[in-house]
């Protein structure tokens, strides 16, 4: 058997998100966080929303044969939240490194002020290689991440589950929609310009007879339903073109 149907998630709201944000609207060129990013915990909106999503699993959890999740504190969380004390039996539960967000080498915990202050070289750079390709110093690009989840997916979807969930982050899920769809480098940038991965969403994927479609994008029904905030933050701070 080969795994047909996958749930993408993002995780929760986390207080690098909220950081980040905030430090963008303050005009800061750094954001104030003092953590690695891969120990960004999920902020209170962040906990709520990922038990809203256990409200969502708890209906569903019969569909799922296997959870992958990031390495990320935050990305562990949300699924941790989301399964409650109830284990989901015999489903594995699988970290990958290879869903880890984006890594930004020099930019990271730099807003698009501070790039532009201290690595105005990194925005000509972009502007000129594009958002697929341009590699900051130390860090990847998005070519860079859909490699690791091409490695990843040849693993993973060979089965022997059929059905599984991927709890990561904004750019793992655009990327995994690039490589499965599949999407060259102009309709990847223009979904991307057009759709946000909300925190804790859920985008469903199929597989049919002529490739992977999507069933369903960034659905946040479930958050609606359960009252918990739906929250658009942007993942990495990137480095705009314009």
């Amino acid at each position: 058997m080969a795994v047909t149907e996958l749930w993408l998630v993002r995780h929760g709201e986390s207080v690098g998100n909220v950081a980040a944000t905030r430090a963008q609207v303050e005009g800061l060129d750094v954001i104030p966080l003092d953590l690695r990013d891969a120990d960004v915990p999920l902020s209170a909106a962040g906990e709520q929303q990922a038990r809203a999503l256990g409200e969502w699993l708890s209906g569903h959890r019969a569909e799922i044969d296997a959870y992958w999740v990031s390495p990320y504190l935050r990305a562990r969380q949300t699924l941790a939240v989301g399964l409650g004390d109830e284990r989901p039996g015999p489903e594995p539960i699988v970290v990958d490194e290879r869903l880890r967000d984006r890594e930004l080498g020099i930019l990271d915990l730099l807003t698009m002020r501070g790039v532009e202050k201290f690595h105005p070289e990194e925005m000509e750079r972009r502007r000129h290689l594009g958002k697929l390709y341009h590699r900051p110093p130390g860090g990847e690009s998005w070519a860079d991440v859909a490699l690791r989840l091409r490695s990843f997916l040849r693993d993973a979807l060979s089965g022997p589950e059929e059905r599984a969930m991927i709890v990561a982050h904004d750019a793992v899920v655009m990327l995994l929609l690039y490589v499965l769809l599949p999407l060259d480098e102009t309709e990847l940038l223009d979904f991307a310009a057009a759709h946000t991965v909300d925190n804790a969403s859920v985008t469903h994927v199929r597989l049919t007879e002529t490739g992977w479609e999507i069933v369903e994008f960034s659905s946040v029904g479930h958050l609606e339903r359960e009252g918990a905030p739906v929250t658009e933050h942007a993942g990495s701070p990137d480095v705009q073109p314009e």
